[in-house]
């Protein structure tokens, strides 16, 4: 697995920052960056993605692998215990981690995500996640990636080119394609509605069972994470806090001053 450090190497205070579906460990260079003084911070790709392998078994692009694989993970950095920053996927990940009786997981940063995901929500997602697009230009792949991410919310030109940038590869032929195996695209289209009813009743449970201190960061205008499910994990498991973030949807992608800010409040009020 491929994973990029900020900070002291040996600062037993770390970090770990997970994206989300089709995203990489670079989205966290902004986050990374003004927290390094603080905590030593590992931003993990997730398998399939960015520099990370691809699996020869598509049937294994989900979270028990990807929970598996960051255990791993903190053997491999030697972090007995950490604080976690999870985007989408990368928040479900933490929240079963942070599920585990003796869990490393001391702070959880859940970021626009929960135990209850929106189906529409969900469709919309898998309607481009599979698409074999190429570009000949990385000019138009870039306006691509910046129109399908329009619920990132406002972002300067320069920011949206970073963002388009780091989920992009150039082919061999020069054309440019999104950096992740496309076969990611196989456990939308095998789920089925029983299948989502009993992953949404595992996921309560396991955040039912979390202990640490909890921060819920949900875009305004989110389609995945609702208002309602939102206030439900304000009152159950850890009882998380929330901060929202007004004109934006899924995700919010911690580029923007005020979003760092509140994750850099929450972690260091401890």
């Amino acid at each position: 697995m491929a994973y990029q450090e900020w900070g002291d190497p040996h600062n037993p205070r770390v970090l770990v920052c997970v994206h989300g579906l089709t995203r990489v460990s670079s989205d966290f260079d902004a986050l990374a960056t003004s927290l390094c003084d603080t905590y030593r911070v590992v931003c993990p790709d997730v398998v399939g993605r960015g520099y990370s392998g691809h699996l020869a078994n598509p049937a294994f692009y989900a979270i028990p692998q990807y929970v598996s694989d960051m255990v791993t993970l903190l053997a491999r950095v030697n972090a007995e215990q950490v604080d976690w920053v999870g985007t989408s996927m990368g928040g479900l990940i933490g929240m079963i981690l942070a599920a585990q009786n003796d869990s490393p997981i001391r702070q959880l940063v859940l970021n626009d995500v929960g135990p209850a995901l929106d189906p529409a929500a969900l469709a919309r997602i898998g309607t481009y996640v599979g698409d074999d697009v190429r570009f000949a230009t990385r000019d138009e792949a870039v306006a691509y990636i910046r129109a399908i991410s329009d619920s990132f919310g406002p972002h300067s030109d320069v920011q949206w080119d970073k963002m388009a940038g780091d989920v992009l590869r150039q082919n061999p032929d020069g054309s440019w394609r999104r950096h992740y195996d496309l076969r990611l695209s196989q456990a939308f289209a095998n789920a089925t509605p029983e299948a989502l009813k009993a992953g949404e009743q595992t996921l309560w449970a396991a955040y039912d069972a979390i202990q640490a201190r909890t921060l819920l960061i949900r875009g305004a205008e989110s389609d995945l994470l609702t208002p309602e499910t939102a206030a439900q994990m304000q009152q159950r498991g850890p009882k998380a806090a929330l901060t929202e973030f007004d004109g934006v949807g899924h995700a919010p992608m911690f580029q923007q001053p005020e979003q760092i800010q509140a994750v850099k409040d929450f972690l260091l009020a401890k």
